[in-house]
């Protein structure tokens, strides 16, 4: 094996000025509802696989992303038939939008109904369903591409396999909202995490996950925050976001980006419980200290 002349090693190198080093232009990631993926993962006619919320080209990561860290897709699985998926991702977050069936890694299986959340380990893994089924998967992978790293070696992984079963999360959200005011000021959420997780509080290492909720004619106080939201409206009628000024409807199953930075509320005038699932990338946020929630 040949090594490179100490000539060659220096003319690797370039140099910058402090006002260059610092002025790095890149897209804005924009606030983005994806109707035409939410349609083609609803028609019931549609084929068992994939269809990815990719917005690589605006935000010119040269990879497939939803946000600079995060990429969202919905899975569909017709009835009998079995979904194979691989990630190069530190691991998977899944929400059962409806249907039932199972997932298998390894030696290892899982079972999952509509409403259900779980996390798997990045890599292969087989979803069967015995019902038609349409999921919402949540990864890190651009985290990874972005850097060139490679995912944990099985048995290596930050967080193992997570279940977090549809009834459960039913009765924490009714115990979030028995809380007096003070303490659901921010919001009447349920985070997800795990024992893996349990002094990070979040769902993976650099992602963090929560059921949010708005009652009846409630409305959530105009804030913002440094990490991106990418939101799965799970349960809303005649509810809207306000993004930066910009009136947002929201349509069951729809999934929206939240910019980084963007002033934004949340609002409810129908006459039902509004449920949402945001993903962030607020794990990395907590770890460098850089959150900066406030409110507007």
């Amino acid at each position: 094996m040949s090594a490179c002349s100490d000539a060659e090693y220096a003319r690797r190198a370039r140099y910058f000025s402090s006002a260059d080093g610092f002025n790095i232009a890149r897209p804005k990631v924009p606030a983005q509802v994806f109707a035409p993926q939410r349609e083609a993962a609803l028609d019931p006619a549609g084929p068992s696989g994939l269809i990815p919320l990719d917005l690589s080209d605006a935000l010119a990561t040269g990879f497939p992303a939803t946000t600079p860290l995060i990429l969202a897709r919905y899975a569909r699985i017709r009835s009998g038939e079995k979904l194979e998926t691989c990630f190069a991702a530190t691991g998977a977050i899944h929400y059962v939008i409806a249907g039932g069936g199972e997932s298998a890694w390894g030696s290892e299986v899982l079972a999952w109904q509509t409403g259900d959340v779980f996390v798997l380990p990045g890599g292969a893994a087989s979803h069967r369903a015995g019902a038609d089924s349409l999921l919402w998967i949540v990864t890190n992978e651009p985290e990874l591409a972005f850097s060139r790293a490679r995912p944990p070696a099985p048995g290596a992984e930050p967080v193992g396999a997570v279940h977090y079963p549809v009834a459960e999360i039913r009765r924490q959200l009714e115990a979030i909202h028995r809380l007096p005011p003070d303490q659901t000021m921010t919001g009447k959420a349920v985070t997800f995490s795990s024992v893996a997780l349990d002094r990070e509080r979040t769902c993976l290492p650099s992602l963090t996950l929560a059921m949010n909720s708005l009652l009846p004619g409630e409305s959530q106080r105009s804030h913002r925050h440094n990490a991106v939201a990418v939101t799965l409206i799970v349960e809303a009628a005649r509810c809207y976001s306000l993004v930066g000024g910009a009136r947002i409807e929201w349509q069951p199953h729809a999934v929206m980006i939240t910019p980084p930075g963007a002033v934004h509320s949340h609002h409810n005038d129908g006459d039902r419980l509004a449920r949402f699932l945001i993903v962030q990338d607020g794990g990395l946020h907590y770890h460098c200290r850089t959150m900066g929630f406030a409110y507007a």
